[in-house]
């Protein structure tokens, strides 16, 4: 009789190890965090967001760049997003407003500048945001509705009072990176973007920053997206955004932390 067991005993070892490795697998599976981000942020993010996986292996980091304001839709509209991080405080304000942002876990983490950039080895007609007006080939701009470094820009003009002569040299980008790409390839003569994003490019120079005063304060808030669920490890990497090592990144990319 022992020999008519042998067989139901090996299938009971079999099952009971195959639901050890199921379980041995469950414990090593990574909890996605996705991460909407302004597209100026990405290679200050990227190192940052290494710097987080390298301490905590239990979580893996997806990025979602592009332009804030077109962030903001998309989450507005139940995309699956886990922190949002905000090239300007107004589509993150209406996010707050509306319920979609965590109100105790939000934060105006860091500042930019804006700057006239041309490409680096062309010759260029003009020094500052003034002479614009008088350029003589197009401009890149962000797309004022949705990008806020094209928002600001518009300031910039309109403070100016040279906006309807800039707008008809204008050319829009979907995003400040998009900007940045149609400089560094000579398809414009100038463009409008932040300073960190020309900081990070070798094929672009600055010709102007714009003073503080001529448009709207560059802030950039971040915040948990209340409809996340990972709200553990949303929190831990919102902190970690605020460390010494976070700080440290930020600053080396030209970034002003609050």
């Amino acid at each position: 009789m022992k020999y008519v067991f042998l067989p139901f005993i090996t299938i009971c070892i079999l099952l009971t190890g195959c639901q050890a490795v199921m379980k041995s697998s469950d414990s090593n599976k990574k909890t996605e965090l996705v991460i909407s981000a302004a597209a100026s942020l990405q290679d200050a993010l990227k190192e940052i967001e290494s710097a987080f996986e390298d301490q905590h292996p239990n979580v893996k980091l997806t990025n979602n760049f592009g332009a804030s304001g077109a962030l903001k839709q998309q989450i507005a509209q139940g995309a699956k997003v886990d922190l949002f991080f905000s090239a300007a405080e107004e589509p993150f304000d209406e996010l707050v407003q509306s319920g979609n942002i965590d109100k105790n876990h939000k934060k105006d983490a860091i500042q930019n500048e804006l700057v006239l950039i041309v490409p680096k080895e062309s010759p260029s007609s003009i020094k500052t945001f003034n002479d614009v007006q008088n350029l003589k080939g197009k401009i890149a701009l962000g797309t004022p509705e949705s990008v806020p470094a094209g928002t600001y820009a518009k300031e910039i003009f309109t403070k100016l009072n040279i906006w309807d002569q800039v707008k008809g040299k204008a050319v829009y980008g979907k995003d400040v990176r998009q900007v940045l790409n149609y400089v560094e390839t000579g398809n414009v003569e100038a463009g409008i973007v932040y300073k960190t994003d020309a900081l990070v490019s070798k094929k672009v120079k600055i010709l102007d920053e714009a003073n503080e005063d001529m448009h709207s304060p560059i802030v950039y808030p971040v915040g948990i997206v209340n409809e996340t669920e990972h709200k553990d490890e949303a929190k831990t990497f919102y902190q970690f955004l605020q460390s010494n090592t976070a700080i440290s990144i930020f600053q080396k990319y030209g970034f002003q932390v609050r």
